[in-house]
């Protein structure tokens, strides 16, 4: 059981103090986060209200391999990186993840404060891959991130280990 309340009010959201963030992997992807889900005490779902500044990054660009994700966009422009494709995006768009899909990222292209509604599956175990960097990220009930280099990773068959 949690003691954390099922309702956060529009007040109570305007009042909370936002932490910075910054990614473990891209200096540049800065933003402000306010959990809601954090607040309720949601366990299996991220909720969150971000904001970015104009020139920064949501995230490093990645795919998760085992978890949805997607983004509302409330307000400011930016573009959306997806694959190898940009797009312009702006209030009112909306971005839908697929576990396994085409690497993403957001940066705010934009003159103004990007806000935007994030939401992601918090399974016990995922896999994500870091593109850009070469990377490859395991979490492992939800508590540890271990993170390795591509080219250190090695892949086993279905009879591996079996003499």
């Amino acid at each position: 059981m949690t003691d954390k309340p099922t309702l956060v009010s529009a007040v109570e959201i305007a009042r909370a103090q936002a932490v910075d963030k910054t990614h473990f992997l891209n200096p540049n992807a800065r933003r402000r986060n306010i959990s809601l889900g954090d607040m309720t005490g949601l366990t299996g779902l991220g909720f969150h209200i971000i904001e970015v500044d104009p020139g920064h990054e949501t995230t490093e660009h990645h795919v998760h391999h085992h978890e949805d994700e997607c983004v509302y966009v409330l307000s400011g422009t930016a573009t959306a990186h997806i694959g190898d494709e940009d797009h312009s995006i702006g209030a009112g768009d909306f971005l839908g993840y697929r576990a396994g899909g085409p690497a993403h990222s957001i940066t705010n292209s934009g003159t103004e404060v990007l806000r935007c509604i994030v939401v992601g599956q918090r399974l016990p175990h995922d896999v994500g891959d870091y593109p850009r960097q070469g990377k490859r990220i395991y979490r492992n009930e939800g508590l540890t991130w271990d993170v390795v280099d591509n080219a250190d990773i090695q892949t086993a068959g279905p009879n591996a280990g079996k003499k």
